[in-house]
């Protein structure tokens, strides 16, 4: 069985996309799409919790049949889902917890720390009220790069982006903080009705 699969193209969503495909005996056909918070690069992120910034494009071209499922990071998923789409699984997914990416301890007085979420940058202020938040934005590699050329000191991140793509060599301390509902585990969307969806993705749902 092939089926087609809908998803943000960068290395992260990438890797997504793979993951779930091997805990299933099934070739996915992926269309990779760049969303117009992937082109977005300035637009603080800090007020759109839940919002569709990084799933609309990819949530009209399902409906529209270009593809069967789509493949999300459950935590970005918008708050209501798209009228005609809805969950068929949810993932056992990785780590949960938030990390800060370093490029060496000890992390020293007023440093730079780059971070997109309100929440993220509340706990930084309480925790070492001596730290200066840097609101940033990119991907994965696009934030990392900014640590390495000393844009900024350190880095929050979801510890499940660093699992999945390889970055666990890296100095870090994992943040004792509430983190985002549904972290490290993965949303797999179907249009609502797809009942043969349903049932081929039923086995790796956690729910």
């Amino acid at each position: 069985m092939k089926i087609t699969v809908g998803s943000r193209g960068s290395p992260l969503a990438r890797a997504q996309v793979i993951e779930v495909e091997k805990l299933l005996d099934i070739q996915f056909h992926p269309v990779w799409i760049e969303t117009q918070g992937d082109r977005d690069k300035k637009t603080s992120l800090r007020g759109m919790d839940k919002s569709n910034f990084f799933t609309d494009e990819i949530d009209r071209r399902q409906v529209a049949g270009e593809f069967r499922i789509a493949i999300h990071s459950a935590k970005d998923l918008p708050d209501p889902l798209h009228e005609h789409l809805e969950i068929v699984a949810l993932t056992q997914g990785v780590d949960p917890s938030d990390s800060l990416v370093v490029r060496e301890f000890p992390l020293q007085l007023g440093s730079r720390i780059g971070t997109s979420s309100l929440r993220r940058e509340q706990f930084l202020k309480q925790w070492r009220p001596d730290l200066i938040c840097v609101d940033i934005r990119g991907t994965i590699e696009e934030r990392l790069k900014l640590l390495e050329d000393g844009v900024v000191d350190g880095v929050v991140m979801a510890e499940a982006a660093l699992i999945r793509l390889g970055q666990v060599h890296r100095p870090r301390l994992h943040l004792d903080v509430e983190t985002a509902p549904c972290q490290g585990k993965l949303a797999v969307i179907a249009v609502k009705g797809d009942e043969e969806m349903r049932k081929v993705f039923q086995v790796i749902d956690t729910r």
